[in-house]
């Protein structure tokens, strides 16, 4: 494809998305397409000569959209908002069509300095002191990863560059609550500790880490003769935004020396309002955190933003240094390569840069209070109704219910709840995701897609009573 094609192909594919953007409410929320039938409508081998634009958006249109679950339509109450900002799109298109591979400083200093000063920007947004430096990864999964190889790493003096954990005379052991992100189990097996190694610790009845149950597990590993190594507290888990107590888990870090890792990927985002950094009271103390701007904030997937406070043990970590890689700039500026575990990176940045820009971080504020407000409002109204049971502190957009009938308990009760969830999804009204709590089956409704409106969570509440009927 040549300029000209590119550009005239372009035209026609932003019109296109513009024109889905400003229809999206009109269509059902989720796909209703059988398993396979998407790829049955593909051909099975690539094709040999060159296809026209006009085929290849013909089959976008027929194939591909029928099988699309509209993330960014306003009635999209499940798994987690995903925004991806107009304005962060356009960034997104720059990055990609520039090409840029951020092999170190050289291979591209505005690819490297750009991420630099977002980190900064965002430091300066989030209220987080000087102390912290930062990297874009690509998801919080990987940032949890790296944060629990530097844990391992400290604790053990390097122990990578002689045998590693093999060498390694005592198990080292990882906390975490019980409420975490399945990311943070997978990141502890990534790392070489091992699941039986992995202590999920109870919460209370706002479903957040007890500090005295950590503090109590810590010790007694100590006594079996373990290595505590590190806690991942987190701040607004995935299940019902869960607020872990961060100064006192540090305090427990500091008493034996633990690495304590905070994990704010979805509710990360909400401390660009004052308002809300009481939720992480004490993440001063912490080694390493993560948000994910990729979530509620608004930025097109991916984009993680992984702080550190002591950036040169994360470089020692990481670091790799071939003689193909070495330039006279190396010592004066950031080489990002050695700040994670990917050698190539995008352009990341530029996608941030262009929503913060476009948008402001005025705007930003008034659409997370907008959301927290409306899922007040569901709250209240949950809360006044027979038989609806809310089960989770509403600090955020995410309000975990459960429809329990008189006489309907046990399986019974999960049977229903998962039956009217399916009649809403199944509808196209609204995209809701279920979840386990204390054993039992239960519906999240997580507020914050971009178009949503106070009308679309009325409307949402009038579907959910329908649908228990």
């Amino acid at each position: 494809m040549q300029p000209d094609e590119f550009r005239q192909a372009a035209h026609e594919l932003v019109d296109w998305l513009a024109a889905y953007r400003t229809h999206t409410a009109e269509l059902p929320v989720s796909s209703r397409v059988e398993p396979g039938s998407v790829r049955a409508q593909l051909p099975p081998t690539a094709p040999e000569e060159p296809e026209s634009f006009a085929a290849l958006v013909a089959d976008l249109e027929h194939i591909i959209m029928p099988g699309i679950s509209h993330w960014q339509h306003p009635r999209f109450f499940g798994y987690f908002p995903a925004n991806a900002s107009l304005a962060s799109v356009l960034g997104d298109l720059v990055s990609s069509g520039l090409g840029q591979l951020g092999l170190n400083w050289q291979a591209s200093p505005a690819l490297t300095e750009l991420e630099e000063q977002m980190c900064l920007w965002m430091r300066e947004l989030l209220g987080l002191s000087p102390a912290w430096q930062g990297v874009i990864q690509d998801t919080a999964s990987t940032a949890t990863l790296v944060a629990l190889i530097c844990a391992r790493e400290r604790l053990t003096s390097y122990g990578a560059t002689r045998g590693g954990l093999q060498a390694e005379e005592l198990p080292l052991i990882v906390y975490c609550s019980g409420q975490s992100h399945s990311s943070v189990e997978k990141a502890a097996l990534l790392a070489g500790f091992g699941r039986t190694n992995l202590r999920p610790i109870a919460t209370d009845g706002e479903h957040a880490m007890r500090p005295d149950l950590l503090a109590a597990a810590v010790t007694a590993d100590l006594a079996a003769g373990y290595r505590p190594c590190a806690v991942v507290a987190t701040t607004g888990t995935t299940a019902t935004t869960g607020l872990d107590p961060i100064a006192a888990i540090a305090e427990v870090c500091r008493q034996h020396g633990l690495w304590l890792h905070v994990d704010a990927a979805m509710a990360g985002s909400a401390m660009i309002l004052p308002e809300c950094r009481w939720m992480w009271d004490g993440i001063e103390m912490a080694d390493s955190l993560v948000l994910n701007p990729h979530k509620w904030l608004g930025v097109v997937f991916d984009c993680s933003l992984y702080y550190v406070r002591d950036a040169q043990h994360l470089i020692r970590v990481m670091s790799t240094n071939p003689s193909y890689l070495q330039t006279k700039a190396d010592g004066a500026v950031i080489n990002y390569r050695d700040w994670g575990i990917p050698l190539g990176r995008r352009m990341r940045a530029m996608k941030l840069w262009f929503m913060l820009r476009l948008e402001g971080a005025a705007a930003l504020r008034t659409r997370l209070r907008r959301d927290i407000e409306l899922a007040q409002w569901f709250a209240a109204q949950v809360d006044a109704s027979a038989n609806w049971v809310r089960l989770n502190p509403v600090h955020l957009q995410t309000i975990c219910i459960r429809h329990e009938p008189p006489g309907v308990e046990g399986e019974d009760l999960d049977r229903h709840t998962l039956e009217w969830i399916g009649r809403i999804n199944t509808s196209g009204v609204a995209l809701l995701t279920p979840a386990v709590l204390d054993g039992r089956w239960m519906c999240r409704v997580s507020l914050g897609a971009e178009t949503t409106s106070h009308e679309d969570v009325a409307h949402l509440w009038v579907a959910l009573r329908e649908a228990v009927e």
